[in-house]
């Protein structure tokens, strides 16, 4: 493997990392988040959306193709904005 391929590996694992340093915080969030019916509303879509890109990236590293890679890292980046 040469420098340029260890570096661009090494970023795909941090981002991965990141990703799931992330959804941790999100679970936290929402766990803090009031009992209220507003409250678990708004928890139970703060972790579908949070917690989905890490999954997901991951998934898209393991893609057969670019072609591939480039569509499940699209969908993982819908679920970020």
């Amino acid at each position: 493997m040469d420098d340029k391929a260890r570096y661009s590996q090494a970023q795909a694992d941090d981002l991965e990392e990141r990703l799931i340093d992330f959804a941790v915080r999100i679970v936290r969030l929402s766990s803090s988040l009031p009992r209220t019916p507003a409250g678990k509303h708004v928890a139970s879509q703060i972790l579908r959306s949070g917690t989905s890109p890490a999954p997901n990236y991951g998934e898209a590293r393991g893609a057969e193709s670019h072609a591939d890679f480039v569509h499940k890292f699209e969908n993982c980046f819908e679920r970020v904005k």
